[in-house]
């Protein structure tokens, strides 16, 4: 198959069914605010390392979590009744997102968190359309996690914590949210042990954009979020 390469003015992007085996769809194109709305209504995320053309996956199976499927074990509810945490929502997402790059770049894991798709996704958090989800304790950002939504969908970005349990509690502490108010899918894109330890699976690509689909007739929940 081949990967398609997408031109800088058209926002059009080939069928995520055309995606290589491991989820590659296409190459090139921008991060534009309308480009990445589009992405993510087409099942589509970019995933890429600094000094590298812009890569576009739609990966098959893919990761996902049904809020109403969350499984939190009996040891971190112990720790969410500690109340060891202070919970918050969209308050500090360019540290959220920052700290996710660097934590990464820590443990020299590499990151596709570049300074591009930081610019980009604090555009998509001004305009309502991505959020934060902060972790504190005594009043220092410990944990978090960031996404986009649309719809009734939340497409998990990427986490990071500095103190154990911090970004599961904030984790938790989404999913209840998006729970409550009637969200259906929560997207993890790739599959890792920690998100299927809270009820995620791995379903197949067609199954998920027909979930994603369905989640798209409603609409998004923009604006600041709160959770405290």
């Amino acid at each position: 198959m081949p990967v398609f390469s997408l031109s800088a003015s058209q926002i059009v992007f080939p069928s995520p069914h055309l995606a290589h085996p491991d989820g590659l769809l296409a190459i090139g194109g921008d991060l534009s605010v309308p480009r990445l709305l589009q992405a993510y209504r087409m099942g589509i995320f970019p995933w890429y390392s600094a000094n590298e053309p812009i890569l576009w996956w739609s990966p098959d199976p893919r990761l996902v979590l049904l809020p109403q499927e969350l499984h939190v074990s009996r040891s971190l509810k112990k720790t969410i009744k500690q109340n060891i945490f202070v919970i918050t929502a969209d308050n500090a997402f360019e540290d959220v997102i920052e700290q996710c790059a660097a934590i990464r770049q820590h443990r020299d894991e590499g990151t596709w968190i570049v300074s591009e798709m930081i610019e980009a996704y604090t555009k998509l958090h001004q305009l309502g359309f991505a959020h934060s989800v902060e972790a504190w304790c005594n009043g220092e950002l410990v944990g978090g996690l960031y996404g986009v939504s649309l719809g009734k969908c939340f497409f998990g970005e990427s986490m990071f914590t500095k103190i154990t349990n911090a970004s599961k509690v904030a984790f938790v502490t989404l999913a209840e949210y998006l729970k409550t108010r009637s969200f259906e899918l929560i997207d993890c894109q790739v599959t890792t042990d920690h998100l299927m330890r809270f009820g995620a699976k791995e379903i197949p690509r067609r199954r998920f954009l027909k979930l994603l689909d369905h989640s798209l007739q409603f609409p998004t929940l923009q604006g600041k979020w709160q959770m405290s």
